[in-house]
């Protein structure tokens, strides 16, 4: 807080020291020892026990619920992480409610005006002045334009952004004072989890991002006649107000209105499902918070989706790294597990493999034989915990944003249909979705993909080997390594042979996946490319000869 303006600094002090009295009232006095606080101040604060009506997971809860916008964001943010709370307080956190009153009208009345640039009367035929929702961070204002349309006007709540602001840089500098002081920054990046969630708040109170996520959502299901998207007004639209076709429907977890409009049960679910598979799979842009409220069923039978303010990514590798685990745990495979978690980083580097191992082996045998319809992701997830905690494993934000997203959908699709089968349908998908996108033309991709086998248990080793010499240089042990002239030129031949593989292997795969396409390339490409897969081919001949005359 140095340098800034004094006024500036006493505002900040007189909420760092609310936020910690709240918390202290709530029975967490114990957390102020670890502070740079006054010990006049800690002996006061010490004076308040946690009530025994009241769990500490629950006064957790009620504190931030109390201390306003930034700590109940703060509270849904690490309700998607058990790597950072123990299981007891993610899943009090579950339970945070962001409603609080409504503005008067006037007061967002003047919103509007400054971000429109005239009087919601003059730009709108009619404005209900009653809001149809009210959270922390802003309210929802029905509204008609000019030409008949019928909108939503999200509004954010007046000299906001100025108090996250003063939170945001508290809970910074306790985290930084935390992180280098006292234990607990020996086992979590506090810093990091700060930053995080001071970018993931900063985007959601930008709603400029928020309409082109909405418009990113829109092109995605364009083609989905079961998912509708909302179109955003653009000419109405700024970073405080956004402007939303309106939808209408019955709220997906209505199950009585639903059946009694005459909506097939499992077709909803099915297409539930399709729109999370097809975020995921397809776009890695997902919707992180299709809680019920934000999903209905419309009178044309599709799902209307809102609020897309919270939203989830995933990289290539992310999808990558997620179907290396799924594949893995589907084997039973626990130490393959174990070393695709050290390998995306998840696993500290003082990991105790073996008990590691032994965890992920019991979880995994638990589910063995039990039919993939009778498996709940929601439990699943809860066991997964638990080890995610005691072992310290930082798995990347994103899985625990998919991790809640598929735990939601799964509870939609089972109230929907109590025998939907969200695994078998995301299986399903993901096999027709390699079929159809990656693999068209099968025969020539497996014919080139199957001579890349020759190389597998070479490159399969090769990671493995490498790993187990970087632990012992870490370790500082001695590496009898006992080379001579011969060694060294054997040595160098197995090193050029590998290099050799890998350019095969690549050219290989290249091949493939070109191949499909090369039909619309003319009959030069595809000549290019069958001249390309002879020199692979006769490359990999060449070097298996040289291997076996070397035995």
């Amino acid at each position: 807080m140095i340098g800034l303006p004094l006024t500036r600094r006493i505002g900040q002090l007189r909420r760092y020291r609310h936020i910690l009295s709240v918390f202290v009232r709530h029975g967490f006095g114990s957390m102020v020892s670890m502070l740079p606080m006054e010990r006049t101040w800690r002996q006061r604060w010490r004076r308040y026990p946690p009530s025994e009506t009241q769990s500490l997971p629950g006064h957790f809860r009620e504190a931030l619920e109390e201390l306003g916008p930034t700590f109940i964001k703060l509270g849904q943010v690490l309700s998607t992480r058990p790597d950072v709370l123990p299981p007891e307080y993610v899943a009090e956190l579950a339970r945070l409610q962001d409603q609080v009153p409504p503005l008067p009208w006037d007061i967002m009345r003047e919103v509007i005006a400054e971000e429109l640039g005239a009087a919601p009367e003059a730009v709108f035929k009619r404005i209900e002045q009653q809001p149809m929702a009210a959270a922390s961070l802003a309210q929802v204002h029905g509204a008609l334009l000019a030409d008949g349309q019928q909108v939503v006007i999200k509004v954010q709540r007046p000299n906001i952004v100025p108090t996250i602001e003063v939170d945001l840089t508290i809970l910074k500098d306790l985290a930084h004072y935390v992180q280098h002081h006292t234990p607990v920054g020996e086992y979590y990046d506090l810093e990091a989890i700060a930053d995080d969630f001071a970018e993931t708040l900063h985007q959601e109170l930008d709603y400029l991002r928020e309409g082109h996520n909405a418009d990113r959502f829109r092109q995605t299901f364009a083609h989905e006649p079961g998912i509708y998207i909302p179109k955003v007004h653009w000419e109405y639209t700024t970073r405080r107000v956004l402007t939303l076709e309106r939808i209408s429907g019955i709220k997906i977890d209505n199950i009585a209105a639903l059946k009694a409009a005459g909506f097939d049960m499992h077709q909803l679910a099915t297409q539930a499902a399709r729109m999370s598979v097809k975020e995921i799979l397809e776009d890695g842009f997902f919707h992180a918070d299709p809680h019920p409220g934000n999903l209905v069923v419309m009178e044309s039978g599709a799902i209307g989706a809102m609020d897309f303010g919270m939203v989830g990514t995933l990289s290539d590798g992310d999808r990558v790294n997620l179907i290396r685990l799924y594949a893995m745990a589907a084997q039973l495979d626990a130490e393959g597990v174990v070393d695709q978690l050290i390998h995306i980083g998840a696993a500290p580097a003082d990991v105790d493999r073996r008990q590691l191992g032994r965890e992920i082996q019991t979880l995994l045998r638990r589910y063995t034989g039990i039919p993939l319809n009778d498996i709940k992701a929601a439990e699943v997830i809860n066991e997964i915990r638990p080890i995610v905690f005691q072992y310290r494993l930082r798995l990347p934000s994103s899985y625990w944003l998919l991790a809640k997203v598929i735990s939601i959908m799964e509870s939609i699709g089972r109230r929907l249909d109590p025998d939907f089968d969200i695994f078998g349908f995301a299986r399903s998908s993901a096999r027709s979705l390699l079929l159809k996108d990656i693999l068209p033309n099968r025969r020539h991709a497996e014919q080139l993909l199957r001579q890349g086998l020759v190389w597998e248990d070479l490159l399969d080793e090769l990671p493995r080997a490498a790993s187990r010499w970087l632990a012992r240089i870490d370790a500082r042990e001695p590496i009898p390594l006992g080379l001579d002239k011969g060694s060294v030129d054997r040595l160098d031949r197995m090193v050029t042979r590998l290099a050799l593989s890998l350019i095969i292997a690549g050219m290989t795969i290249g091949i493939a996946i070109i191949m499909p396409s090369a039909s619309q390339g003319g009959a030069t490409l595809q000549a290019v490319l069958w001249f390309g897969f002879a020199i692979a081919m006769g490359l990999g001949f060449w070097v298996m000869i040289s291997i076996f005359r070397k035995r």
